[in-house]
């Protein structure tokens, strides 16, 4: 039977990316995903990589995998020919007065005139607004571009099974099982999200989906190009936004070929993904009193994730007390923004070497009452 150096459980954008980490390096990596990859977390998510607002116990890893993103994207679109609609041209954020400034580094307090300036079709928000040096991303650009990187780097997938347990022998981690084969492995990452806590084995992760609605709106002027297009749409002379725009219960954020992504509500529903009709509508006029152009706009998708999310939520990084066994998950809200540095310090763990950052504060350890050894 043949054996991986690393088998990874999950093939979201953690997932995928740790591979293409571990397989930069010579690693034999296979990555075992109970459907589609891609489809979950990745699929859902709406890419802004918010790093300026982070907790503090976050930042330094958002920081630095913001300062990651140009050349993981660059590298991904080289090896896959595929786009994942990198925009840097910031956020804007509505304060509510309550905000500790600065930010981050760069940035700054707008007046009514630059705010109009940037964005002319805004409505005023009363607190004033603040610009942001972030990015964003389309994640369903990216998962498919990451994906095809990794394959094209020889990166095996095995999918519509999903891995039901971590085995172990005298000497560690073994492989995982699924119910229709096994897989030996030397080492395994578990980056299976949301259901990161469900697979049984020598640990327990205390993992729970957290459920966010979103849609996605076209403007009226926009709508037939898409809906008769065979490939996305080329990018509109005059979008209605081209900044990301975050305000109380509600952002938007724009795609370079006309769409908007509105969102999120944060669910406790456990994993339960289905669409509720009203909620979208909220969001809908949420948005709208944002941008009251966009509630003329067309809703063009309506969907519901679940996003993976820790007692404290932090994610879980690093390796276990089971030799051979690492995790990557629990990311919650952030699993697009910090993907390359998670997949550079996982690789760095499962390898030996000591990690860039100090992985202390995301360790196994802090949850060890919970689990089951």
């Amino acid at each position: 039977m043949k054996t991986w150096d690393v088998v990874i459980v999950g093939g979201g954008i953690i997932g995928v990316s740790v591979a293409l980490s571990l397989s930069k390096h010579g690693a034999e990596v296979l990555v075992v995903d109970k459907s589609e990859p891609g489809r979950e977390a990745s699929h859902a998510a709406a890419g802004m990589l918010a790093h300026c607002e982070q907790s503090l116990a976050l930042r330094t890893l958002a920081t630095a995998s913001a300062r990651l993103y140009p050349e993981f994207v660059h590298e991904i679109e080289d090896e896959s020919g595929g786009r994942a609609d990198y925009r840097r041209d910031g956020t804007i954020v509505f304060l509510t007065g309550e905000e500790e400034e600065p930010f981050c580094d760069g940035a700054r307090r707008l007046d009514s005139a630059e705010l109009a300036e940037l964005e002319p079709k805004l409505g005023m928000p009363e607190a004033g607004a603040a610009w942001l040096p972030e990015a964003s991303v389309d994640p369903r650009a990216l998962i498919a571009a990451v994906i095809k990187a990794a394959k094209h780097r020889g990166i095996q997938f095995a999918s519509g099974a999903p891995v039901t347990s971590v085995d172990t022998s005298n000497l560690g981690v073994s492989g995982v099982s699924t119910p229709k084969t096994r897989f030996p492995a030397a080492a395994v990452v578990n980056c299976a999200g949301a259901w990161a806590g469900e697979i049984s084995g020598p640990l327990s992760f205390p993992m729970r989906p957290v459920k966010g609605h979103m849609l996605d709106v076209i403007p009226g002027s926009l709508f037939a190009a898409h809906a008769s297009a065979t490939a996305p749409p080329a990018q509109p002379e005059n979008p209605l936004l081209r900044h990301v725009v975050r305000a109380p219960g509600v952002y938007v954020a724009p795609r370079t070929d006309g769409r908007v992504m509105i969102g999120s509500t944060v669910e406790e529903a456990g994993f339960d993904k289905r669409v509720n009709p009203d909620t979208i509508q909220q969001l809908h006029q949420a948005a709208a009193n944002v941008v009251p152009e966009l509630g003329e706009a067309k809703i063009h998708e309506a969907w519901a994730g679940l996003r993976p999310c820790t007692p404290d939520n932090l994610p879980i990084l690093g390796r276990t007390t089971v030799d051979g066994y690492y995790i990557a998950a629990g990311h919650f809200r952030d699993g697009i923004l910090l993907a390359p540095i998670t997949a550079k310090l996982i690789a760095q763990v499962v390898r030996g070497e000591q990690p860039d950052i100090d992985l202390a504060s995301f360790s196994t350890n802090r949850f060890a009452t919970e689990h089951r050894l």
